[in-house]
């Protein structure tokens, strides 16, 4: 289905500022089907090779949104968006346009086998009209309306006059939000000195919640809700004037442990201000829900600190002792210790910064780099960089990873580079498995090779090279006796599901490639890079 600026752009000839005034109404017009308990259908002129002759759109009209209501029957199950009719075949619509005023002539129609009343609203932005709005109410279910469907359409009846007086939506403010409070929630209904003229059993129930067991009628809004809500705190200066009605404004108040948000509308017809619409809802719970994240949140991010300040202290303490071992090789088991809790530190260092579980690899790496290039020998003076982009890692895969890299680093200095010069160079490329995109198709590449990423990467390739002796003839990592390669592919292989593969280079040193899912709840190992 087309959207409102795709029909816009390619089948009429309003403004950008014309389209930006219509995506604002309607993004706000749920309000109006709710309150006419009616369909609505936005309809605006074609474009033309000539000019409109003035008695209507010149060649006919275009259906570009559609609005259902939620608080009674539809009058148009199917979808008209996109629908074209010629001028003349919307009899109302055309006078609507012409005239420029809202059309309510007219018998109910049978087209659909029940009875329709249609009506039409032009749509205008100063005093340019953009459209008409078609507004047909299913009179199938018709009945004496009761107290609160008689203040819904009288609500309704000046909520359209003002479109049609181009003062709704209001200019300068934000689209309504989908959270915003909707009819059914709760609506008060304002004469023009802010007291209560109506309000409706949800309203009235939102208010005991807050604190006020009375009848809210003959009350003034803004004073009722600035007592309830006066704690003793400085309060908000506006709050009493935008709870009568004198600008629109959406709020929230809190008293008694319940939350509600209000949202006001003024009505204003012929330049004169009526009253005012007030919708409220009760978004306790909501609010409650909110608070006990951010709290879980807060505490995560504090544990994480924790962590991080205890595996620093376990890293102090191994420092220590290493300083008081007399034996070469027990202070160098005690210094590779240090190193390797100094990596999870970095990691959760991080996450206690960050509001979720993803971290910003580049910079763990860059810091776990600058941190092998610290211990390096002065014989070595060997400066390792960094090439290409780590990207966002979920913290199962950055912990693993840091310590992995943080050994292959250190392994490529003590044996690859011992006593010599040399690069040292860690080299990163997320990309897309071979056979299978981001969107789950099955399509692989013409000539074999592994897919173009359409969305986000799902694999990870990092390549650990120098330029030292290489790796010994008989070199097998499976039965390697070093601890260090043994942590890397328990980490990579086992915890990981990744590929771990040590290469010669063909001009002398040596590569380690290692290849890891970012996603991890699919444990499924991915194809080798070429």
């Amino acid at each position: 289905m087309p959207t409102l600026s795709d029909l816009v752009g390619d089948r009429t000839d309003l403004t950008d500022a014309d389209l930006e005034w219509l995506h604002a109404l309607v993004s706000d017009w749920q309000l109006l089907a709710d309150l006419s308990f009616a369909d609505l259908l936005l309809w605006v002129p074609l474009r033309s090779p000539g000019e409109a002759d003035g008695q209507g759109a010149a060649g006919g009209w275009v259906a570009i949104a559609q609005m259902r209501p939620t608080t009674g029957p539809t009058a148009y199950p199917e979808d008209l968006v996109g629908k074209v009719v010629p001028k003349g075949r919307r009899g109302l619509i055309d006078v609507a346009w012409r005239e420029r005023r809202i059309v309510r002539e007219g018998d109910p129609e049978w087209g659909s086998g029940i009875p329709v009343r249609e009506e039409s609203i032009p749509v205008r932005r100063g005093a340019k009209l953009l459209g008409v709005i078609q507004r047909s109410t299913n009179l199938s279910s018709a009945r004496t309306p009761s107290r609160l469907e008689l203040t819904y359409l009288q609500s309704a009846s000046d909520l359209a006059q003002m479109i049609a007086e181009g003062r709704f939506p209001f200019a300068g403010q934000e689209p309504n939000l989908v959270r915003s409070p909707r009819v059914g929630d709760g609506l008060i209904r304002l004469d023009r000195a802010g007291r209560v003229t109506y309000a409706s059993p949800n309203a009235q129930s939102a208010y005991r919640r807050l604190g006020f067991p009375a009848d809210l009628v003959g009350e003034s809004l803004g004073a009722v809700t600035t007592e309830l809500c006066d704690t003793g705190e400085p309060m908000e200066e506006a709050l009493t004037a935008v709870l009568s009605g004198k600008a629109p404004r959406e709020v929230e108040v809190e008293a008694r442990g319940s939350v509600m948000q209000l949202r006001t509308i003024p009505l204003v017809v012929g330049a004169t201000r009526i009253g005012a619409i007030v919708l409220c809802r009760d978004v306790t719970e909501l609010r409650w829900r909110d608070r006990e994240l951010m709290t879980k949140d807060a505490t995560i991010r504090e544990i994480h600190h924790r962590v991080k300040n205890n595996l620093q202290t376990v890293a102090a303490l191994l420092r220590l002792q290493a300083r008081r071992l007399q034996i070469p090789e027990g202070r160098m088991a005690l210094d590779e210790a240090v190193r390797r809790v100094g990596s999870i530190a970095i990691v959760h260092e991080t996450l206690s910064h960050t509001p979720d579980e993803l971290i910003d690899f580049d910079d763990i790496a860059d810091r776990v780099i600058t941190m092998a290039g610290e211990v390096s020998t002065p014989e070595t003076r060997v400066t390792p960089k960094r090439t290409g982009n780590f990207g966002v890692l979920p913290a199962e895969v950055a912990t693993p990873l840091a310590m992995a890299l943080t050994e292959l680093l250190q392994n490529a200095l003590e044996h690859g580079l011992a006593n010599r010069f040399g690069t040292l160079e860690v080299l990163a490329d997320r990309y897309e498995a071979e056979g299978g995109s981001q969107d789950g198709s099955e399509e692989g590449t013409e000539n074999g090779g592994r897919a173009k990423a359409k969305g986000e990467a799902s694999r990870l390739e990092v390549v650990v090279a120098d330029d030292g002796v290489g790796l010994p003839p008989d070199f097998d990592v499976e039965s390697t006796d070093s601890l260090g390669l043994q942590i890397v592919r328990t980490l990579i292989v086992g915890e990981l599901g990744g590929r771990l593969d040590f290469r010669r280079r063909p001009s002398g040193g040596t590569e380690v490639i290692v290849d890891v899912p970012l996603d991890l709840g699919r444990r499924r190992p991915g194809p080798p890079r070429p």
